[in-house]
Formats: C-alpha cells, structure tokens, sequence
C-alpha cells in the first residue's frame, strides 16, 4: 500500500484530537454506530468503528472450527465479524474498561455472547498459554505520546504497544496461524514493517479504503504470517 500519500501532521492531530473528545462527550447511556450494515453500541470513552478497521474486517477469512483473537478489540467490531466469518471460538481483549463494556453488549446485541469471550488484558498479559488460528489487530498507528486511555486508541507512546505486539504475538499463533493487521498512510509504516522483520514475519498488503476523497486518511491491512524456517538448517 502506499505509505508516502501526502497528509498534514497538524490536520492529523486535529481530528484526532477531536475524535477522542468525541468519544468522551456521548451519554452515560451509549451511542449507536452504524457500520458495514450493522449497528453497535459504544459507550463513553470507546473508539468508535470507523473506516480504520473496515479493509481488515472485508479481508478477514477463517475457517469454520478455527479461534480468533482480537487484540485492542475498542467497541469489540472485529470481534463479532470473526463470529460472523464462522469462528467456532472468539477472544476480545482491551485494557480499557469502557471498550470492554462496548464489546461485551454488542456480543450479546449480535448474538454472539456465547461465541465470544471478552477479558481485559494488556495485549497478551492474560493470556498465557492460549493459541490462536487467526488473531486480529487494530492497534493505534502513531508513535505519539498518549496521556490518557482513550488516547491510546490512537497514539501508541513510544512505541511500545506495537514492539510488545510482535515480540510476544508468535508465542499465540497455532500452527499455520495468521495476524490481519490494520495500519494507516499516516501511521509508522516502516517501524511496523521492521518490527514483523524483525521477529520473524512475513509482512504483505491487502485491501484499503480512504476515509476522505483526498485520500489523506487511508486504512489498510497488513496480513502477517511466521517466515518458514528450514528444519534441516
């Protein structure tokens, strides 16, 4: 995907900043989002679905029988879509309490609470020893200092959530597993390209879409696979 689109930092920060006022200023009692046809309830202090998610939700496949993990799982979206796509087993996992919250309703609001398990973990902190075929990320794109929980959605603080992702997330694939993870024009491209290098993936583009007609805001998805290694080496 291409990565070098042009877009204004100050313009990014903007909207960024006003999305997260946003998602602080709704009622006690919840907001209703429509997306890709279907609705979802966010609570205050939630990220909202939005076009960010949309390239990885469109290429996501799994296999009827496989378990999926949703790391940073927000309103819980990409959750339920793996529900949909046919998972027999789907684990959400968020620090934020809110999210959460979200995630845990729209489960139930699709069905799926049976389906579907939602625990508050950092990345993969409460979830030692569990594998998964497919794992899903929507983690946040820039290397921007974050001061508070609803911040982190979007701005990742030194990197580390990303860095942490990709050292640990291969110790949680099962065999012949795979990652659908979303980024952005205006994300770390390079860091997260390294990052997958690094600890030994394969990292390869898939779809895209534009949140504006410019083209400013693009979203897209990284599917990422462990590098084969050679046994006889």
């Amino acid at each position: 995907m291409n990565s070098t689109a042009s877009y204004d930092v100050s313009q990014i920060d903007r909207w960024q900043k006003n999305r997260q006022k946003a998602f602080k200023a709704i009622p006690a009692t919840g907001k209703t989002i429509k997306y890709l046809g279907k609705e979802f309830l966010v609570y205050p202090n939630t990220f909202w679905p939005f076009t960010d998610s949309q390239p990885l939700v469109r290429t996501l496949k799994v296999k009827p029988g496989e378990s999926t993990l949703d790391v940073g799982t927000g309103s819980g979206v990409i959750a339920v879509f793996s529900c949909y796509a046919g998972a027999a087993k789907v684990t959400a996992v968020d620090i934020n309490p809110a999210a959460l919250k979200s995630a845990k309703h729209n489960a139930r609001l699709h069905g799926f609470d049976k389906i579907m398990r939602v625990k508050r973990s950092n990345l993969f902190d409460q979830l030692q020893g569990e594998t998964f075929d497919v794992i899903t990320a929507n983690l946040p794109f820039r290397d921007k200092a974050a001061p508070d929980v609803v911040a982190r959605s979007q701005w990742d603080t030194d990197f580390q959530t990303n860095t942490r992702f990709f050292q640990q997330v291969g110790a949680h694939l099962k065999p012949g597993g795979r990652i659908y993870f979303a980024h952005s024009n205006f994300g770390a491209v390079k860091q997260i390209r390294q990052l997958a290098k690094e600890n030994g993936f394969s990292v390869r583009a898939m779809g895209s879409a534009s949140a504006d007609k410019a083209a400013t805001k693009t979203f897209f998805v990284f599917l990422i696979k462990p590098l084969r290694r050679d046994l006889d080496a």
